[in-house]
């Protein structure tokens, strides 16, 4: 039990990482350096050589090699690679313990699951030319990998048991906002996967306006076809202002019932459930701030990636209030 809860909170620390170089290699366009899966251009490295290269030119036409976005394709793959070697690691593990009472079985299963469907959609995110749902689908899984490792290095923790119910729904409260803050994070990916992170460049209004002309119905088509390129985004400009003020207004939303819930947490669950509050509300600010900063600075790469990043950390708080709410440490 030791050793599998060192490794899923290594685990999910890679993941982490995993999660970080995919918002870099997303914002750099470096989605599509590598054309193929899971190679690239027919290679387990990035080809170099003069006959590396003209076997690319052979093989694959006109499209050219650019080293620098090829790399970072490849450095992400060969760490999510690790990532998906540790789950399966700890569904081997979790599978040789199962007749002890304390090894969790169903969350390591379906992560192995997880990983090999998350691997499918990093391979239909190049052979479909990233396609937005496919792209935000990548990105839900990912988090969705990070948060189930948390999940498991948390509760196969030395000295913790369930805690008994605690009066007030707050059990119901944060299993909400779990879900409100993974909801909000889909209209992120949404809104990165269209480009329209600057289709409002202006803050607290959007083009000077409160609520300015939108296409609404164009702006939130799940699937496009497979016949063209999507890097750039395909949208016209009113698509993607509709998904800029989605993304918006359930920033508005999740602000208020999180507040609201650290809140109660706060008051509830003493010392436990004030450091819970608290690293969730820093991470809630700094999600705001960033944000605010994007929009004012016209998406350079670190607030960018940044954002993404403490996104996975906003979750992870998130997802502390529901471990304090459901256990405790016993001395």
């Amino acid at each position: 039990m030791v050793w599998f809860q060192r490794t899923s909170a290594s685990a999910a620390v890679l993941a982490f990482i995993v999660i970080t170089l995919g918002a870099w290699v997303r914002l750099t366009d470096a989605g599509l350096g590598c054309p193929d899966w899971p190679g690239c251009f027919g290679h387990l490295t990035v080809p170099e050589s003069e006959q590396q290269l003209a076997r690319v030119a052979d093989e694959f036409g006109n499209v050219a090699v650019e080293t620098g976005k090829a790399w970072r394709e490849m450095i992400h793959r060969y760490v999510a690679a690790t990532l998906g070697l540790l789950i399966v690691g700890l569904g081997v593990m979790a599978w040789r313990n199962r007749r002890d009472p304390r090894q969790p079985l169903a969350v390591p299963v379906l992560l192995v699951a997880l990983v090999m469907f998350q691997g499918l959609l990093g391979m239909w995110t190049v052979t479909l030319l990233l396609q937005p749902i496919i792209v935000m689908g990548h990105l839900l899984g990912g988090m969705s990998i990070l948060a189930l490792l948390t999940w498991l290095a948390l509760v196969t923790r030395r000295g913790v048991t369930p805690r008994p119910p605690v009066a007030g729904g707050l059990r119901a409260l944060a299993a909400v906002v779990l879900l409100g803050t993974f909801a909000q994070i889909a209209l992120g990916g949404w809104t990165s996967t269209n480009y329209a992170a600057l289709a409002c460049p202006d803050f607290p209004t959007c083009q000077n306006e409160w609520w300015p002309d939108a296409d609404w119905s164009e702006g939130f088509v799940p699937w496009r076809g497979i016949d063209s390129s999507f890097e750039g985004g395909v949208l016209q400009h009113p698509a993607r202002v509709a998904i800029h003020l989605a993304h918006r207004v359930g920033a508005l939303a999740i602000t208020g019932l999180l507040l609201f819930a650290l809140w109660r947490v706060a008051t509830n669950l003493g010392s436990a459930g004030r450091r819970a509050a608290a690293f969730t509300g820093a991470a809630l600010l700094a999600q705001v701030a960033i944000g605010v900063m994007i929009v004012t600075y016209g998406l350079p790469l670190w607030l960018g990636v940044a954002h993404n990043g403490n996104a996975a950390l906003l979750l992870l708080g998130v997802l502390g209030l529901s471990y304090v709410v459901r256990y405790q440490r016993v001395a």
